[in-house]
């Protein structure tokens, strides 16, 4: 399993950044290779990505939440196998630090080779640029969820 680390300032206020990352059904605006993102429910998402020309399909499920804090998922089904976590941190009135750290297991051949070669790596990278310049360019977020989801029994 890889481990990725990357972090961004946002020129947002803290709520609007968690805001944003709230509508898992935008990702495919900033994330390379993410197809869809389809909310399934408050705690579980349907992905199709395809990177590589490998296109998957998997499910996640959001472990914890805490407004302003963090998010923090699983995967549950599919050949994809990660977990991450978000978190925010209020720099000042206008400024939040948004670090997510997961990790991926790569499945097939391809994806184990680009993972050596720090592809994975780039593109998370990556990612986190396009969130910092969809969510500035936007100036607010495009939903709000604000529920708590509090981890349940390992």
């Amino acid at each position: 399993m890889s481990a990725v680390k990357e972090s961004v300032e946002v020129e947002v206020p803290l709520s609007t950044a968690y805001n944003q990352w709230t509508q898992f059904e935008e990702f495919p605006n900033f994330m390379e290779g993410v197809e869809e993102v389809r909310q399934l429910d408050d705690r579980h998402n349907h992905w199709i990505t395809k990177i590589g020309g490998v296109r998957r399909e998997f499910d996640t499920e959001i472990v914890d939440q805490v407004p302003d804090d963090r998010i923090t998922w699983r995967t549950t089904s599919g050949d994809t196998k990660q977990k991450g976590s978000v978190r925010f941190q209020r720099l000042d009135d206008t400024h939040t630090r948004v670090e997510l750290v997961m990790d991926v297991e790569p499945s097939g051949a391809a994806e184990k080779a680009a993972d050596r070669t720090g592809v994975i790596d780039r593109r998370i990278k990556g990612d986190m640029r396009r969130f910092k310049d969809y969510i500035e360019h936007r100036g607010s977020e495009s939903g709000v969820w604000r529920g708590r989801i509090k981890p349940g029994p390992s």
